[in-house]
């Protein structure tokens, strides 16, 4: 019988793996494909898009409205995954309801989708982050936070470089600039858009945007929360595991 720790360093061994693949001919494809959908689709749906990330590009930055909860402590690391997966499955049931609400709605209220499956992705990081033991009060962790969410929502080649910089973050962390306005989110609103166009568009569709909106809110949320398990147990590989259960 395999201990808990042995299987999540299994499960994390696959993942890594996965993380570092080089682009395969079908993700170039698809990145070619995306990038003439992006002429198609109409500049108010970009507009609205790229407003929505910078706002909570910004938001997370600063720490505005995300910072609701305090480090959970003195928790087995079994346990402390057990509450990391309820509190994801809270947010892929909201989320769900959300885009099949905003789905049903037609373009208006799909655009509406956008900035709202946002802040549920980013209100269920910082949870995750508590969860397991992290204070997002320092910004080198809001900043790790944003490094999550790049490495499950960016094209595989963007992928390794934000994994690469993730991979020792004890030793990376240090070396940030202490000014927290240098971050990159042009970089990280253009490859995030990129990344759910193709899904999200068909939202706007009379007649199965609530089926869409419901379905792929779900995997969007299912998705960043799988990478946010993994990319803590990261943390959690270069740190020692007593040390890291008392944080």
């Amino acid at each position: 019988m395999f201990s808990y720790e042995e299987t999540i360093r299994n499960e994390l061994k696959i993942w890594q793996q996965k993380m570092l693949s080089p682009p395969s001919a079908l993700n170039r494809l698809s990145k070619g494909l995306q990038r003439r959908m992006n002429n198609l689709i109409p500049d108010k749906v970009h507009q609205a898009i790229t407003t929505a990330i910078k706002q909570m590009t910004r938001a997370v930055l600063f720490g505005a409205g995300y910072t609701t909860r305090q480090p959970l402590t003195n928790v087995s690391f079994e346990l402390r995954e057990a509450a990391v997966r309820d509190r994801i499955a809270f947010y892929k049931k909201a989320g769900a309801a959300e885009g099949g609400v905003t789905g049903a709605g037609g373009i208006l209220l799909g655009l509406a989708d956008f900035p709202l499956l946002l802040s549920l992705k980013m209100k269920m990081l910082f949870d995750v982050a508590t969860l397991y033991g992290f204070s997002v009060s320092d910004y080198r962790e809001r900043l790790y936070i944003m490094h999550i969410f790049q490495l499950a929502f960016s094209s595989q080649e963007r992928r390794r470089e934000v994994y690469l910089q993730m991979e020792n973050w004890a030793e990376h962390c240090q070396q940030l600039p202490e000014d927290i306005n240098e971050f990159d989110w042009l970089t990280f609103q253009q490859e995030y858009r990129d990344y759910i166009d193709l899904a999200k568009m068909a939202q706007l569709i009379p007649g199965i945007g609530a089926a869409v909106g419901l379905v792929v809110n779900w995997r969007l949320l299912d998705q960043l929360g799988t990478t946010a398990m993994n990319a803590y147990r990261m943390r959690w590989r270069e740190t020692d595991f007593k040390v890291l259960t008392n944080l």
